[in-house]
């Protein structure tokens, strides 16, 4: 008697991957991430050799209920609970004390780790299917772009993952904010879509924001997410001014700008972003990788207005355009 092949879904699929400690590649709301087995060393050191990333950078579990937080946090302060239920599932990551049995590997050799419950379809219901903690960074190469579609992802690790699971585009589009509860203040570490304003209503107090990361987290290095492509900013009052000391060395250029300049040279390609951050936010990564493609000298960006919802944003940029700085330094 003939035995009929066993037909496994996409997810079903994932999950013996990520079981036998292989990599897949999974859409969240906030960006395309790079998943492995939390809980097995090989699978996560895959993770860092297919990124390039340093074994010093920790990494994030993804997980499908709070009730896992125990499994993985030795302290779970009230706030916890409070942020969970104004934020979770969605683009928040907490910073907690870990369990003595969580691998240094996914901490970076610190004693805490980042737990986050993406919201997803897609991811939710393979960490369910999966029934445990995957860590999941960021599926590109280190200091690169941030993936926000399937392609990108293919793009950007191709074989080096056993699938990828599709989920569309991403709709926060800029990576989740970290948020420090293992000190006798929260602090914010990276911000995301979730402002810090949201936070500290839900906390009904004020925040600290570090810039200098204790402990270490994801995204924290002077250069990151950034294009191929050279990137600058340009205040908002400079535009014309910046237009007109450009030379033919560095044209073509794409500028992303929210107003139009009441000039544009000829091998100026201005694109017009969105006054609405999150609109803005979705669509920076995808913008910024499609220019990369198109064989410009450099990028220019209208730097982002200094509100607090602006505040990702402008984190993101001044990243990317460190790239630019270090290599004209």
């Amino acid at each position: 008697m003939t035995m009929k092949a066993i037909h496994q879904t996409p997810i079903q699929q994932a999950v013996a991957f990520l079981r036998a400690g292989e990599l897949v590649a999974l859409p969240t709301e906030t960006v395309y991430g790079l998943g492995a087995h939390a809980r097995q060393p090989e699978a996560l050191t895959k993770i860092f050799l297919a990124k390039g990333r340093p074994f010093s950078h920790p990494l994030i579990v993804h997980l499908a209920s709070t009730a896992q937080l125990s499994d993985w946090a030795r302290e779970l302060p009230p706030e916890v609970d409070v942020l969970a239920k104004a934020f979770w599932p969605g683009p928040l990551t907490l910073i907690l004390k870990k369990r003595p049995e969580v691998s240094t590997l996914l901490t970076g050799g610190q004693d805490t780790v980042g737990l986050r419950l993406p919201a997803h379809p897609v991811a939710q219901a393979l960490l369910r299917a999966f029934g445990d903690g995957i860590a999941a960074p960021s599926a590109n190469r280190f200091t690169h772009l941030s993936p926000t579609t399937a392609q990108a992802v293919r793009e950007e690790l191709g074989s080096k993952v056993a699938c990828i699971l599709e989920g569309g585009v991403c709709e926060v589009g800029l990576e989740s904010t970290i948020l420090d509860l293992s000190r006798e203040q929260p602090v914010i570490l990276r911000p995301g879509m979730i402002s810090a304003e949201q936070l500290e209503q839900a906390l009904k107090k004020p925040l600290l924001f570090s810039q200098q990361s204790a402990p270490r987290v994801p995204g924290m290095d002077p250069v990151h997410y950034a294009p191929e492509t050279r990137l600058n900013l340009v205040a908002t009052d400079d535009l014309e001014g910046f237009l007109n000391t450009l030379t033919a060395a560095d044209l073509p250029l794409a500028f992303l700008v929210r107003r139009q300049p009441s000039i544009q040279p000829e091998g100026v390609h201005c694109l017009m972003m969105s006054e609405e951050p999150r609109q803005y936010a979705h669509d920076l990564y995808l913008t910024l990788r499609r220019l990369d493609q198109q064989g410009f000298k450099q990028i220019a960006v209208e730097a982002a207005p200094e509100s607090r919802e602006w505040e990702a944003i402008r984190d993101r940029l001044a990243k990317a355009a460190g790239r630019s700085r270090s290599s004209s330094a």
